[in-house]
């Protein structure tokens, strides 16, 4: 009985396994304690979107639409929740990524349970939440402010934004690979940003680009974003034009996890 009574003690002290739910949450806690605290990064994830969408109001309305089916409502919308995820994941995640890789943190996160796709999604989690909040808070300030109808397609819209932050996480991840230093992170990002704003349609439709740039800003990573974000409300994608940007973007976002995979270091870069 005491022997018994010893061992039921003994596997009763040995602490439970953790599993990837709990350690994605305890990660996420753990970044978005760090981000609440970084005024800077919820500056510029909150307002920089929302003042760019405005005082981009009166270059859209300057441009010529006629014959593209487009309207004010359907480019400013949809590009202004491009512009919040990549301020809100991208460039967050760039720095993030480079800052805990450089103090040693993912390199001791390595050493216990938590996985390496873990450590990435975990990290991310709070940016997500900031996404999805910009994200809602442009839709409806837009709305009212612009006076627009609510999207035709919705679930395009969900689809969009799903597809569009796994792509910039593992886009803000392989940017991180070739970042050295925290410092340098605040410059990594802006080709990708600056491309992707030009040439994927976020506030100059492709509609309105001469035919070879079109052409070549179509298979640009984040254009496939925002083709499903604009069809949310023209709703003018059939079935087949619905599948060809899912499958593009997913492309891309196996390209950058590949990308990181092969090229990211878990020590810090000198």
């Amino acid at each position: 009985m005491t022997t018994t009574a010893h061992l039921t003690r003994e596997d009763s002290a040995v602490p439970a396994r953790s599993t990837a739910v709990s350690r994605l949450a305890a990660l996420g806690r753990a970044e978005l304690a760090l981000l609440t605290r970084s005024r800077a990064a919820l500056i510029t994830a909150f307002l920089v979107p929302a003042v760019t969408a405005f005082s981009m109001r009166g270059m859209v309305k300057s441009l010529d639409l006629g014959g593209t089916g487009l309207s004010i409502a359907t480019v400013l919308l949809p590009g202004s929740l491009g512009l919040a995820l990549f301020f809100s994941v991208y460039s967050n995640l760039v720095g993030v990524y480079v800052t805990r890789r450089e103090s040693l943190v993912l390199k001791r996160l390595r050493t216990g349970e938590v996985r390496d796709w873990e450590i990435f999604a975990g990290g991310a989690l709070p940016a997500l939440m900031l996404a999805l909040v910009q994200s809602v808070l442009l839709i409806i300030g837009l709305t009212v402010v612009l006076d627009a109808p609510a999207p035709a397609a919705p679930h395009l819209l969900v689809l969009g934004l799903l597809i569009g932050v796994a792509l910039l996480v593992a886009a803000g991840a392989l940017t991180a690979a070739v970042t050295r230093t925290a410092e340098s992170a605040q410059l990594t990002f802006l080709p990708f940003w600056l491309l992707s704003m030009v040439g994927s349609g976020m506030f100059v439709p492709r509609e309105v680009l001469p035919g070879v740039m079109a052409d070549i800003s179509a298979w640009l990573p984040f254009s496939p974003v925002m083709d499903l974000l604009r069809g949310a409300w023209t709703g003018d994608l059939g079935v087949m034009d619905q599948a060809r940007p899912v499958l593009a973007a997913l492309a891309w976002t196996g390209v950058a996890a590949l990308g990181v995979r092969q090229w990211f270091r878990w020590s810090p870069r000198h």
